[in-house]
């Protein structure tokens, strides 16, 4: 009777733990199913592929509902802070490049190419990426919203949201209810994280494991502690620059609590919600968070950045190519700038190392065998390039809103 008594007990307390908590529980439980018996974790995979298709399902929804909300009941005179969260995006996508720099210089890389993979067709140049941003702005919103084209969302969006503040009082309360019900189906989806994550940890352990990354180890601890360094050094001192207080309790709530589930999912878009969830729970501006966060999902780029800068520069170091001063710098630049037209681009940041290649005359041929061995790290390299990102969207926005907050304060 006792132990009857005891098992509801347990099953409760781990019901009202924390969804972190539970998520790290998932996490555990996914590594131990993996190492004690592989077809087991083979066939939990469906899990994980059912949370994230679910949030990749919702994500554009939301997204569109959201900013039409937010932007149609926003007051006049009432600030959203974009302009300064936009900034720091691009701020940290730049310097990310520059760290991939200066560390692939202390610490030269070079690559056994491979065969190429034929079948993947980058852009040709940044003339293509900027063109296929524009095309993006103004596809149909039907497609946009099918294909998860969040640069179309978003320009439609912003457009229907000024059109409808000339609306009724009327229209503008069902947006702002169908935006609430949207919310209410996310925190549903994400209450699944952690049955989501256990799925996905158990399936990709199994399925790939970590033998095929030992040959390119190197390679791959520089690109990870880049992302480290970024996420845990320049971030911080740029959150700091705005909230001029101790950055890091806000910095290690982001990772912990966005970083964490990008990782696993690999996809900025799919953790759009998160985002949204912990911005409502951080208690920002929804004004603000609704429309900075599907930004930064397109151009909040500081892990792809470093990805397509640190291949480029081992591909150099392969081909003994001298690399001075002012070509690292517009390396740099044209690596942002890649870096922010990833999210348009199929294939992600690996399809645009070709691009950054092309600045030093690497043919194409070659360059598409640095893009293969991008995806045997894939693995790795893609989880903490996803998590990089998308914790500093929201990280970014967080730390606008206290400036501000802090601003209106200090006015008082």
């Amino acid at each position: 009777m006792s132990i009857q008594k005891n098992r509801p007990g347990l099953w409760q307390r781990l019901m009202q733990a924390g969804l972190v908590t539970q998520i790290m529980i998932g996490l555990v439980a996914g590594v131990a199913l993996a190492w004690f018996s592989k077809e087991s974790a083979l066939s939990v995979s469906l899990l994980g592929s059912l949370f994230v298709s679910a949030l990749k399902a919702v994500a554009p929804l939301l997204v569109m509902v959201l900013v039409i909300s937010s932007i149609a009941n926003h007051k006049q005179g009432q600030k959203t802070n974009i302009r300064p969260i936009v900034i720091l995006y691009l701020l940290s996508t730049f310097f990310a490049a520059v760290v991939a720099v200066v560390f692939s210089h202390l610490l030269p890389q070079t690559l056994t190419l491979t065969a190429a993979n034929n079948e993947i067709t980058p852009p040709s140049g940044i003339l293509a990426v900027l063109n296929g941003l524009l095309m993006s702005m103004v596809s149909n919103p039907i497609d946009a919203l099918i294909h998860a084209n969040y640069i179309g969302i978003l320009v439609w969006a912003i457009g229907l949201g000024f059109a409808f503040r000339h609306s009724s009082d009327t229209t503008r309360a069902f947006l702002n209810d169908a935006s609430d019900a949207v919310t209410y189906l996310v925190r549903i989806v994400i209450r699944f994280a952690p049955v989501g994550i256990f799925g996905l940890v158990a399936s990709i352990l199994a399925s790939t494991g970590f033998s095929a990354l030992w040959q390119y180890a190197h390679l791959l601890g520089l690109l990870l502690g880049c992302m480290l360094l970024m996420a845990l050094v320049v971030n911080p001192i740029l959150v700091y620059w705005k909230i001029r207080r101790n950055p890091y309790p806000l910095v290690f709530t982001c990772l912990r609590e966005s970083g964490v589930t990008a990782f696993f999912t690999r996809s900025s878009a799919a953790n759009i919600p998160v985002n949204m969830a912990l911005a409502k729970k951080l208690n920002l501006d929804e004004d603000t968070y609704s429309v900075s966060i599907p930004i930064g999902a397109n151009i909040s780029m500081a892990g792809a950045s470093i990805t397509i800068t640190v291949l480029t520069l081992a591909a150099v170091n392969t081909l003994g190519i001298h690399v001075d001063t002012g070509t690292a710098i517009l390396l740099s630049l044209v690596a942002s700038v890649c870096a922010c037209g990833a999210s348009g681009v199929a294939g992600g940041s690996l399809l645009l190392i070709p691009v950054a290649c092309n600045m030093f005359g690497i043919p194409n041929d070659v360059a598409m065998q640095v893009v293969a061995v991008g995806f045997i790290i894939g693995v790795l390299q893609d989880s903490a390039e996803t998590a990089l990102n998308s914790s500093a969207d929201i990280l970014f926005t967080a730390a606008a809103c206290m400036a501000e907050e802090r601003r209106i304060e200090q006015q008082a």
